[in-house]
């Protein structure tokens, strides 16, 4: 079962983080668009609305989720450059994957979504310093002080954890 949760792990950023792992994870998040519109294009709608695991969201709340997801890191990259330690909003994200558009909307709004969040948060990404880079916001949650450099590698890792999460299910199934 903890593989079918956590496929590829749970998130483990280094404490010192190169920039290495910064242009890796960058390229991360860069090519995620292209690779998640390859994986599900030829998908039908029955496969679309099955669950990765026994518990967990469809494909295609999944793949709703990572645009919603996406645009929440994307504000918070946004406040933390302009405010000193914004504490950011968190959201109910089982909450917002049960709502219709999450459940019933076509996945080419978020596939295109996400293509054009991501070229314009890359951008963004690869043009911080790293006095940016630095940069923090207040998680309210858990009061966790977050680097922007720290959320790089955590959203490359959901882009892969997500990506992981589809991928498994159509080798399973043999959907490939």
């Amino acid at each position: 079962m903890e593989h079918l949760k956590y496929p590829i792990g749970q998130v483990n950023i280094p404490k010192i983080i190169s920039e290495n792992d910064i242009r890796n994870w960058i390229s991360d998040i860069e090519k995620f668009p292209k690779k998640l519109e390859t994986l599900v294009q030829q998908l039908s709608e029955e496969q679309l609305n099955t669950p990765y695991r026994d518990g967990g969201w469809t494909v295609k709340q999944t793949i709703h989720h990572c645009g919603d997801s996406h645009l929440h890191s994307y504000i918070r990259f946004k406040w933390a450059l302009t405010e000193e330690q914004p504490i950011i909003k968190a959201y109910y994200e089982d909450r917002w994957a049960e709502l219709f558009d999450t459940k019933d909307a076509p996945i080419t709004l978020s596939l295109q979504f996400i293509k054009a969040l991501h070229a314009k948060w890359v951008y963004l990404l690869k043009g911080l310093s790293k006095e940016d880079l630095d940069k923090e916001f207040i998680h309210p949650e858990s009061g966790a002080n977050v680097s922007l450099k720290k959320n790089i590698g955590l959203y490359a890792w959901h882009c892969n954890h997500h990506y992981a999460h589809i991928e498994n299910l159509l080798l399973r199934n043999d959907w490939r």
